[in-house]
């Protein structure tokens, strides 16, 4: 199934964020074959041609919309809005 759009899957443990996945635009078959860390707590995947394909947010609660946003720059994906994290802010 081919993704246009950005969505974010959190996975939480007793009811706080663990960790989330930023999936990013890709195509059928897509699969990180590149990880680079990006600032702390953020790594971005890249497929075997190059193509960021996610965002792995591996301290949430460290994250803020701001370090999101810089790390979709660098993957030339638009900016998210304090929207598509809400489900990072359950505490």
């Amino acid at each position: 199934m081919t993704r246009k759009t950005p969505y974010l899957e959190v996975t939480f443990r007793h009811g706080k964020p663990l960790a989330a996945y930023l999936y990013l635009p890709r195509q059928p078959g897509d699969t990180a074959s590149r990880t680079v860390p990006f600032e702390p707590g953020l790594v971005i995947d890249y497929a075997a041609d190059g193509r960021p394909i996610g965002i792995e947010i591996v301290s949430p609660s460290r994250i803020t919309l701001d370090s999101i946003n810089r790390a979709l720059s660098v993957a030339h994906q638009p900016p998210a809005v304090a929207e598509d994290l809400a489900p990072l802010q359950v505490a």
